[in-house]
């Protein structure tokens, strides 16, 4: 439930925003508006203002909006009106009309991370984790607990703005990366990351393993911490803050050893040696076997012990004076925006997977995480999320902005509007070309999913 309220607020807050550039600018170029919808076909909720013109609609499906305007194409315009139809407004009105929906989204991702850099963004710290062998961070000599300092002399507050400063430069075709590290010692040193060797199937959210870079997490003692009543390692005896030593007489040096050797042996009798209060104890249990992702796995119901304050040294927040975080909050919008078309385009030609394409089902997903999170979280995936929208509404796709954006761009070129016979066959293209998409981006989402 609360995935699918945060997916909806967020679709309704987008698409009113979008459509409002439309409806606002439009009535600056004095075009009357019939409908102002957010949501597609059956009418839900319908009202008209006192002295308006507009008819203020909530309708049944809430996946997107429209803005209908006054339009001779339409339908029959009266002569006393004929001033106000959009169709015979000059064309640069009509061009900042199909502009304004794509630009006021990326105003509000501006105005949204303007806020936030304000407010100060939790990050993690650009520490390294272990480095994966045989990548390319591994070549470049990147050391495990490496504070990232600078990448191509761009200062890296954050883990997230160094995966966005690293898929740009990939974006870009830039084959190479200067890294400014600090040691964990606070020795400063320099690489050079080869990012030629990422392929176009790499190009993904996992590029940074790709790379061989993975972010730095404090070990974990294999001490119970929690347990879950009435499970496998209560019932056995297990109890906080007892620490495990060995499995049938194997090591355990952290949880992660515990987990593997628990989750490798489902419905099977293991001896552990523990350690409670500085006496040594023998316990036995067997893992209830778990189906998993099409695999059976042992599980006892424990959690470990985890000192936060270890945790907490690797967190950072992002926060800047307001006259600077507005400077970040264009630059960051201008930053991702370019990602994002860079990516698009990268799909068109082959150079990306269209696996990377995502539809609802993933957005909802990504709503409902972000909203579990806090209100920091959500306002960031609003933002994020406002841009895409921005940026895909700006495509040359006839039934998109930037199809229309078009079309009025070869009428001020030629100096005069396309054919009807034109206008309609680029509409049934954009239909073809926008069916498919989301076709692909379903199947994408639910390969995701199952």
């Amino acid at each position: 439930m609360t995935t699918l309220l945060a997916f909806i607020v967020a679709i309704a807050i987008l698409v009113v925003i979008h459509e409002m550039g439309h409806y606002w600018i439009a009535r600056l170029c004095g075009v009357k508006v019939l409908r102002f919808s957010v949501g597609f076909g059956k009418t839900i909720y319908s009202k008209r203002f006192a002295n308006s013109e507009t008819d203020w609609v909530i309708s049944a499906i809430p996946l997107g909006g429209y803005v209908k305007m006054l339009d001779e194409r339409e339908g029959t315009v009266a002569a006393h009106e004929l001033h106000l139809a959009f169709n015979r407004k000059p064309v640069l009105q009509r061009i900042a009309i199909v502009v304004a929906g794509p630009v006021a989204n990326l105003l509000l991702a501006i105005l949204l991370f303007w806020a936030l850099f304000i407010y100060g963004v939790p990050s993690l710290k650009p520490v390294l984790g272990e480095i994966l062998p045989n990548t390319p961070a591994a070549t470049a000599a990147l050391q495990a607990q490496e504070t990232i300092v600078s990448i191509n002399e761009q200062a890296i507050p954050s883990w997230e703005e160094m995966s966005w400063v690293l898929l740009d430069l990939a974006l870009q075709g830039t084959t190479e990366a200067r890294i400014e590290g600090r040691t964990a010692q606070g020795e400063t040193i320099r690489h050079v990351l080869n990012l030629e060797a990422l392929t176009s199937d790499e190009m993904n959210e996992n590029f940074l393993h790709s790379l061989g870079l993975q972010p730095y997490q404090p070990l974990v003692r294999p001490v119970i911490g929690k347990l879950v009543e009435g499970g496998v390692a209560q019932r056995a005896g297990l109890l906080p803050n007892d620490k495990i030593l060995r499995v049938d007489s194997r090591n355990i040096e952290d949880w992660k050893d515990l987990v593997e050797v628990v989750r490798g042996h489902p419905g099977q009798l293991l001896k552990l040696e523990i350690e409670r209060s500085g006496t040594l104890q023998v316990l036995s249990l067997t893992p209830e076997a778990i189906s998993e992702a099409n695999i059976t796995v042992g599980k006892i119901g424990a959690a470990p012990y985890v000192d936060r304050r270890e945790f907490d040294a690797l967190s950072t927040k992002v926060y800047y004076a307001p006259l600077a975080a507005f400077g970040h909050a264009i630059r960051k919008t201008w930053e991702i925006a370019k990602v994002s078309l860079k990516s698009l385009g990268k799909m068109v030609i082959g150079e990306m997977s269209l696996k990377n394409l995502s539809g609802p089902i993933t957005i909802a997903d990504y709503a409902g995480q972000s909203a579990q999170m806090g209100m920091v979280a959500y306002l960031n995936f609003l933002a994020l999320i406002s841009i895409s929208l921005g940026v895909l509404n700006l495509l040359p796709i006839p039934l998109l902005d930037g199809g229309h954006l078009l079309y009025y761009m070869v009428e001020l070129i030629k100096g005069s509007p396309m054919s009807e016979e034109a206008w309609g066959a680029g509409q049934k293209v954009g239909i073809v070309l926008l069916v498919t998409l989301m076709v692909l981006a379903l199947f994408n989402d639910f390969s995701r999913v199952f």
